[in-house]
């Protein structure tokens, strides 16, 4: 099993839609309800379902990046309001945070081995 695609509610998708692209995603299917990106690297896949319900935004989606203070410097540079600078955390991993229009937590981040390999991380049974 592989997890290679989230959907994630809006309230307006041409918004929301026009926020993921300058973010550096591809579209890739577009219509009044639905949209659906390929990720700005590897061939994660990424769509926004608009709702009538109100959104509660509650998913947290992780961006990874091998050079994040560039990419958060050339995202600043364009226009997007980071919540948090780039930081190093307890968990080893750098990052910074944004909300896309809807209020997603969006972070990018930069983890190296420690995203799957941390120093506390389970072992496998023998």
């Amino acid at each position: 099993m592989r997890l290679n695609q989230l959907t994630i509610p809006v309230s307006d998708i041409p918004r929301s839609k026009g926020f993921y692209q300058r973010l550096g995603f591809r579209l890739l299917v577009d219509s009044p309800h639905y949209s659906r990106f390929l990720a700005p690297e590897g061939d994660t896949t990424f769509s926004l379902h608009l709702t009538a319900d109100p959104v509660v935004p509650g998913t947290v989606i992780y961006l990874e990046c091998d050079a994040l203070d560039d990419e958060v410097a050339a995202l600043q540079a364009e226009g997007f309001a980071f919540e948090t600078a780039p930081a190093d955390t307890s968990w080893l991993w750098r990052e910074a945070s944004l909300r896309d229009p809807d209020g997603h937590l969006i972070k990018l981040y930069h983890a190296g081995v420690n995203r799957i390999d941390p120093p506390w991380r389970v072992k496998p049974e023998a």
